[in-house]
C-alpha cells in the first residue's frame, strides 16, 4: 500500500499559527518573561500574510472578487507582498502604491512577484495627490474590475488578527500572557490581537508601539489629531500621519514612541544575540519593552509576547547595511564597533 504524500496545496495553508520563541539575551536584564511571536515564519515573511489572504477570501465569499480582477493596495511593502503572492495563487492581477520610504529590498521583492508597483513620496500629506493612500484611490477608480483592499480603513484588517492572532497567542500561552507589545501602523494587528486578549481576560495590558513624527501615541491620549507631531521619519510600517479607523484604541492601553537609531540597533542586536533575523519593527518593539520597562510595567511574574512582524531580509539596504547606519549617523564613538568591516584575502 502506497503512502499518501504529505504536501501542502499551496503556500497559502502554511499561513498562522507562527510560533513563539523565548527571548534570552536581549531582556536578560529585564523582569519578566519575554517571548517573540515571530511572523516572519509565515510563508510571505510578515503578519501581513495573514489580513491579505482573510480579507481576500472575505472578497470572494461576497462576491466582488472574480477570477482575472485587479487588486489594488496601498503599503509600506509588506501587505503588499502579502496580496502579491496570494494573487498569484488565486489568479488576480495586482498594483501596489508604495511608499519612497519603503526599502529598494522590499519594492524589488513586489516587482518580482509580478506586481505593478507605483513609488510615492512618502513625505507629503496623506490628501496630497501624490501620496500613495491618494494614488492606489485613483488607480482602483481607473481600473475596471479592481478592488481596493484600503487596509487603513477596513475592519476586516482587525478582524484577522481576532479570528488567527489572537486565539494562537492565547493558546500557545495557556492564557498565561500578562502583556502584549506590538508596534500600531494600520493597526489592525494590535487592535485584533488586543480585542481577542481583553474578552479573555481584561487585566492583559496591550502596549503600542509608536515612531516620533507619528500622531498615534497622542491621538490615544488626548483624541486630539496633531498636525504638529508630524514629520519625516525613517522605520517603515509603524506610526502614521493619518487616524486609521483600523485602530481600535479603546483594546490598547498605552503607546510608547521610539527613535529611529534605537529601533535600528536594537534589530541588530536582536540578530547578533538571539539569531533571529527579523525585520525594523521588531528592533522598535524591543526597544518599547525596554522603555516600558523602565517605566515599572513590567514584574518577575510577567509573561510578555512581542509581536515581530518580518523578516530581516527586507531591511539589507537600510539597519542591516553599516553604510546606511553610517549615513543616518547611526555609528559614533559608543557603537562604532557595531559596523563589521569586510576583509578580502588575496
Amino acid at each position: 500500500m502506497k503512502e499518501e504524500i504529505k504536501a501542502c496545496n499551496s503556500v497559502l495553508e502554511l499561513i498562522g499559527n507562527t510560533p513563539l520563541i523565548k527571548l534570552n539575551k536581549v531582556t536578560q536584564s529585564l523582569d519578566g518573561n519575554f517571548y517573540a511571536k515571530v511572523e516572519a515564519f509565515n510563508p510571505g515573511h510578515s503578519t501581513k500574510d495573514r489580513i491579505a489572504l482573510y480579507i481576500i477570501e472575505q472578497a470572494e465569499k461576497q462576491g466582488i472578487l472574480s477570477q482575472g480582477d485587479t487588486i489594488i493596495e496601498t503599503t509600506s511593502g509588506n501587505t503588499g507582498f502579502s496580496l502579491a503572492m496570494v494573487s498569484i495563487i488565486k489568479g488576480y492581477n495586482c498594483i501596489l502604491a508604495v511608499s519612497s520610504k519603503s526599502s529598494k529590498d522590499k519594492i524589488d521583492m513586489l516587482r518580482s512577484l509580478g506586481a505593478k508597483v507605483y513609488v510615492c513620496p512618502a513625505n507629503v500629506a496623506a490628501d496630497d495627490d501624490r501620496s500613495y493612500y491618494s494614488v492606489a484611490r485613483r488607480l482602483h477608480e481607473e481600473t475596471k474590475g479592481s478592488v481596493y483592499i484600503n487596509q487603513y480603513f477596513n475592519q476586516l484588517n482587525i478582524d484577522a488578527h481576532y479570528n488567527t492572532t489572537g486565539p494562537e497567542i492565547w493558546e500557545q500561552t495557556g492564557g498565561k500572557i500578562t502583556h502584549l507589545v506590538a508596534c500600531s501602523g494600520t493597526g489592525g494587528t494590535i487592535s485584533g490581537i488586543g480585542k481577542y486578549l481583553k474578552e479573555k481576560n481584561p487585566n492583559i495590558r496591550i502596549l503600542g508601539v509608536d515612531a516620533y513624527g507619528s500622531v498615534l501615541k497622542k491621538y490615544h491620549e488626548t483624541k486630539e489629531f496633531d498636525t504638529d507631531e508630524i514629520y519625516p521619519y525613517r522605520i517603515e510600517g509603524l506610526g502614521k500621519n493619518l487616524i486609521p479607523t483600523a485602530t481600535d484604541f479603546d483594546s490598547i492601553d498605552k503607546f510608547a514612541k521610539v527613535t529611529d537609531e534605537a529601533a535600528a540597533h536594537a534589530t541588530r542586536e536582536i540578530a547578533k544575540n538571539e539569531g533571529l533575523f527579523v525585520g525594523y519593527t521588531s528592533g522598535a518593539v524591543l526597544q518599547a519593552i525596554r522603555q516600558y520597562a523602565e517605566d515599572g510595567e513590567f514584574s518577575k511574574d510577567s509573561n510578555v509576547i512581542a509581536i515581530f512582524p518580518d523578516h530581516g531580509s527586507r531591511y539589507m539596504s537600510k539597519v542591516f547595511s553599516d553604510d546606511w547606519m553610517n549615513e543616518q549617523g547611526f555609528f559614533d564613538s559608543v557603537n562604532a564597533e557595531e559596523a563589521q568591516k569586510i576583509e578580502f584575502i588575496k
